[in-house]
């Protein structure tokens, strides 16, 4: 034996070490334990032992455990880029993503280059909504690791969230081909061909990814929107996935009474609707309130505050509540966006009564005298809340509707509540734009302004929704790959019979969908259409 070796051997920490790290990679992690504990025993600071230690607890889930135990291996030793690589994936895991980026910056000071560093700071710039970071440093790790595909499925969320879903797509087939059972693979190619209106093949992709593991949430979720792309509504069953997924997870509620999903009587029973999403989604299936008042039900609904008013007298509801109120006591509760299901809601079952919603008569009058005389007047909505996922496709500069506000004979009101700060110099040189933006408090005064009108001209907003509800002739411009709501190569809309709907044929480009909307304008079919669908 040399005499080096015999050093290693006589040297107790060193052997409890290297057997601590050979029962940890082996996955004997009692064992493991057992020689870290005596290693810290011999030398209470040893890097090693506690880094070692958190491993485990990490794995076995006891997150708090690990996070003290990094933090004092990096106190003894804070020169090791693994040390800040774990303790960054325990605040991920614990949900504190700003630490966990703080962390990996951390490491990356000392080992630039660290591919595992970087694939985790762009995951965490990617949770903090900066996907072109992300991009950078998903990008650095394939320069180094082109085989890193981890990274490579990463970089093709980055690029999803880019709008760049052609690249993300390819991103994810590269990596199929290596993994080709990887679930959310599958799922995250599943979401970039519905984006690309491919949503037969979505459903293939999402069903690849059930088939090898059939409570994968996320892909139930996938799945179904894609089917209610295709029209096929016996997907709203599945929809009820996506409280397991995402951000919708965290919002679930947890009542005490139950979650009714039309599998029991109502007669007689005091049933909750509450809002989930956005008030475009509220304003769509608050239509369903009316109905279960005719199945007997006393219904009281919570919805977002910005609604409570001009919801307060909706037929057949017994109370409204803003969020955020006390709730009063009920025997059952459902989720608007679950009413469909709870329905068998079908297409040719979907109910269309408009309207049904109405602004307050005293709303109306007031709003009159502040409303221009010129006829005929047409409200417009361009653009949505930047927070919405697909608020980059959906929502339009004001400069692209230039060719139809150069119209002669029309006058428009601006219906936005926000307008940005891009828009604002090329609103105020619009002379045949009439704007309240000031002046609105919520949507009962939208509802009032848009009852004196003659149609209105929307993106697809919560405003476009409401326009819908109250039977007003509704010109909507979609975005390519529409929301699921909206069908496909459809030019109305089962939901909303007085809406009219212009289709973006390609990312970013409205120009074909204004010009047609241009056109009817201009052969005054919008008003024959309006006169129609009213009637």
């Amino acid at each position: 034996m040399s005499d080096a070796l015999q050093h290693v051997e006589a040297d107790p920490r060193r052997l409890l070490r290297r057997r601590a790290r050979r029962a940890h990679e082996r996955g004997e992690l009692g064992k493991a334990v057992q020689n870290y504990t005596a290693l810290l025993k011999n030398d209470p600071g040893n890097f090693d032992a506690l880094h070692g230690l958190g491993q485990i607890h990490l794995q076995n889930g006891q997150l708090d455990m690990a996070l003290a135990l990094f933090q004092s291996a990096l106190k003894s030793n804070p020169d090791r880029a693994d040390g800040f690589f774990s303790l960054g994936v325990c605040f991920h895991l614990l949900r504190q993503i700003e630490r966990a980026l703080a962390s990996y910056d951390a490491g990356l000071r000392i080992d630039p280059l660290h591919p595992e560093l970087l694939n985790r700071r762009g995951v965490a710039q990617l949770e903090l909504g900066r996907p072109q970071q992300a991009l950078k440093d998903f990008d650095r790790v394939l320069e180094t690791k082109p085989d890193h595909f981890d990274a490579l499925g990463n970089r093709g969320n980055a690029l999803l969230k880019l709008n760049r879903v052609a690249e993300a797509l390819a991103a994810y087939d590269l990596v199929l081909r290596h993994a080709p059972e990887d679930v959310q693979l599958l799922t995250n190619r599943a979401v970039a061909l519905r984006r690309l209106d491919r949503p037969q093949e979505a459903v293939m992709s999402a069903r690849r990814a059930l088939g090898r593991k059939p409570d994968f949430a996320q892909a139930r979720f996938v799945e179904s929107v894609a089917r209610l792309t295709l029209g096929d509504f016996s997907a709203w069953r599945d929809y009820e996935a996506r409280w397991s997924v995402g951000l919708l997870a965290s919002q679930r509620r947890n009542f005490a009474a139950p979650l009714w999903l039309g599998d029991a009587p109502v007669d007689g029973k005091t049933i909750l609707l509450h809002a989930e999403q956005g008030s475009g989604d509220t304003l769509q299936f608050i239509r369903y309130a009316s109905l279960l008042g005719g199945r007997g039900a006393r219904v009281i609904l919570e919805v977002q505050p910005e609604l409570k008013r001009l919801l307060a007298a909706l037929p057949g509801v017994a109370a409204v509540i803003g969020r955020g109120e006390s709730l009063p006591p009920f025997d059952l509760h459902c989720p608007l966006l679950s009413l469909p299901a709870a329905f068998g809601t079908e297409l040719a079952t979907i109910p269309v009564d408009v309207p049904y919603i109405e602004a307050a008569g005293d709303d109306i009058a007031l709003w009159r005298t502040r409303m221009p005389r010129q006829q005929p007047l047409v409200g417009l909505v361009w653009s949505g809340g930047r927070v919405h996922d697909n608020d980059a496709n959906r929502s339009i500069r004001l400069s692209a509707f230039a060719p139809l506000l150069d119209l002669p004979d029309i006058s428009f009101v601006s219906l936005q509540h926000d307008v940005r700060e891009e828009d604002v110099s090329f609103l105020n040189a619009q002379p045949s734009v009439f704007r309240f933006e000031q002046k609105f408090r919520n949507f009962a005064d939208t509802a009032a302004v848009i009852a004196s009108l003659d149609a209105a001209i929307a993106v697809d907003t919560a405003v476009a929704h409401l326009a819908g509800a109250m039977g007003k002739p509704l010109f909507l411009l979609l975005p390519f790959a529409a929301d699921f709501r909206w069908l496909r190569e459809r030019q109305d809309t089962p939901w909303y019979p007085t809406a009219r709907l212009y289709r973006q044929t390609a990312f970013s480009n409205w120009n074909n969908a204004i010009a047609d909307l241009g056109q009817d304008l201009m052969r005054n079919q919008i008003w024959a259409t309006a006169h129609k669908l009213s009637a």
